[in-house]
This record gives structure tokens, sequence and C-alpha cells, in this order.
């Protein structure tokens, strides 16, 4: 079973619902950290990181030795990666290719009529693996610089299945705040998805936008209200009319938020709740 927690935005306590299930639950557990371009998750497990891989994508090497500057290249390019400059008044011709914005696509190698383009891997990321007692931790890192995300987010994906090797395991995925790219990218697939929101306006308009995204995915899903007893019943109010189940309401406590702030779970701080993210699991698993 794969269970993906995501939020229409950030800061809404989305990675302390996903730790916390994990370790709430006495299960075979994979979790996934995809939240990229800002990975936390590991100061609140504190995994023992066993392997780091990078992360490469193909982009386009031009061998201009046998190009003729025709330009197929670029006409093909939907994303603009590739630039080219004609030969004209005894001027040499030449080819930019830009890096960050090629989609890795292959489709100016294909095309070339040539045959100069080739591709070579490019790194633009890392994953780290670990373990922390029963949870295997798997978290990509998103090289500083860098536009895109969803590769690292597919790598680490990829490497979970590779070491479930077809034992069933309850995987937690924690996405990146967002409804674009690489939420998709993360959430996809999933047997149901946690969407964490705060009762404020900013929440309500972003719990909306996330729904969206998880309906046109045609992922089951449920909503966790965090610092509910803060803001006002309007995301409540949106809950009941769109029949999604509220699955849990986390307080606004201070202990809560000073545990955050030296990695401490909530369920460390608030024990209590061990038993609540317990039932929310149960509750999933049964339907």
């Amino acid at each position: 079973m794969t269970i993906s927690i995501a939020s229409g935005k950030g800061g809404v306590g989305k990675t302390t619902v996903a730790v916390s299930l994990a370790l709430s639950l006495e299960e075979d557990i994979q979790f996934l950290d995809c939240d990229v371009e800002e990975p936390n998750a590991h100061i609140f497990l504190k995994p023992t990181i066993k392997e780091t891989i990078k992360v490469s994508t193909p982009i386009p090497k031009i061998d201009e030795t046998k190009c003729n500057f025709c330009g197929r290249c670029s006409e093909i390019c939907a994303y603009n990666a590739i630039a080219v400059i004609r030969p004209s008044d005894n001027k040499k011709g030449s080819i930019l290719v830009f890096p960050n914005l090629c989609h890795s696509c292959g489709g100016c190698s294909i095309l070339c009529p040539q045959e100069a383009i080739r591709e070579i891997n490019r790194e633009i990321g890392i994953l780290k693996i670990g373990n922390v007692n029963s949870i295997q931790f798997i978290y990509g890192y998103l090289n500083i610089g860098e536009a895109m995300s969803p590769p690292v987010i597919k790598a680490v994906k990829k490497k979970a299945e590779e070491y479930k090797k077809g034992k069933e395991k309850i995987v937690i995925i924690d996405a990146p705040p967002g409804t674009s790219c690489p939420v998709i990218e993360a959430v996809k697939d999933s047997d149901f998805c946690i969407l964490v929101t705060e009762p404020t306006p900013f929440g309500l308009n972003d719990l909306i936008l996330a729904v969206e995204v998880v309906r046109k995915l045609k992922i089951p899903l449920g909503v966790i209200v965090n610092r509910f007893d803060i803001g006002d019943r309007e995301v409540e109010n949106f809950c009941n009319s769109e029949n999604i189940p509220i699955l849990m309401r986390i307080p606004f406590k201070r202990e809560i938020a000073s545990g955050y702030s030296k990695g401490i779970p909530l369920i460390e701080v608030l024990p209590e709740y061990k038993k609540y993210f317990q039932d929310i699991f149960r509750r999933l698993r049964n339907g």
C-alpha cells in the first residue's frame, strides 16, 4: 500500500504528519522523501545513511564537425533548449545548448539528419538511502541551481521499487508542496493521498487546488487539519460539502512547535497521537 502525504502550500505540517505516520506503524515501511528541493524528513527520522547515488539526466552533445546547422533540432525542441545560429557572410555557424531547459526527451538526437547529436549524462542531484529501525529511508536532493525536480523524484521511486524486490511494504511518500509537476510525479500511483492543510484563507485556497489535482489523478483522498483551533471553519465546511473525510485534527500547541524546532517528531511530544495515526492507517487499509 502506498500512502502519499501532500499539501497545497508549504509550512502546514506535511512532513510532521508523514514522519508521525511512519513512526506509528509496526509494519515493514519504506519512507520516501520526495520533497527533493528541500528534504527534511531525515532531521526527524535520523536514519543511518548507507548509500549515496548520483542522479543524472541525458542532454544533447553536438558534434559540429558533422552538423550542417539545418536547425531541425531546434525546431523539434518544445522547450527551446537548443538554439542554432546558421552560418552567414563567411561566418561559421554555431549551436547553443541550454541544459537547464532540456527535458531529456531525446527527440533531437533521433531526428538529426546528420547524426551529429549524441546524449551525455549530466548530474542533477543525489539519492541517499538508509535505515531507522524497521523503516527503509530514501530521499532525493536536487542540486542547487537546477530547475527540474521530477527526474530526481522518479529516481527516488524507482530505487524504492528495486529495494522492495517484490515484497509487500507500506510506502509512505512525503511529497513536495504545491500542485505542479513535482507533486504529480510524487503522488501518482498512490493508493491514498492525505492532504494536510490549515484553517486559514490561504490554506483553504491551496487545499481546493490540491483536491482538484488529486481527483484528476483518481486517487482517493482525505484531509488532516493542522493547527485546527486557530482559524475559521471554512476548511471543514469545504470538506463537508465535497464529502472529503477529515482524518485528524491537530491542535496548535507550543510543545509541538518546540519539538519540531529540535527535530523531535509529534508522536514523541504527544505520545497519545500514535494511536490516532494507527487508527488512520487501519481505516485506510480497510477501505
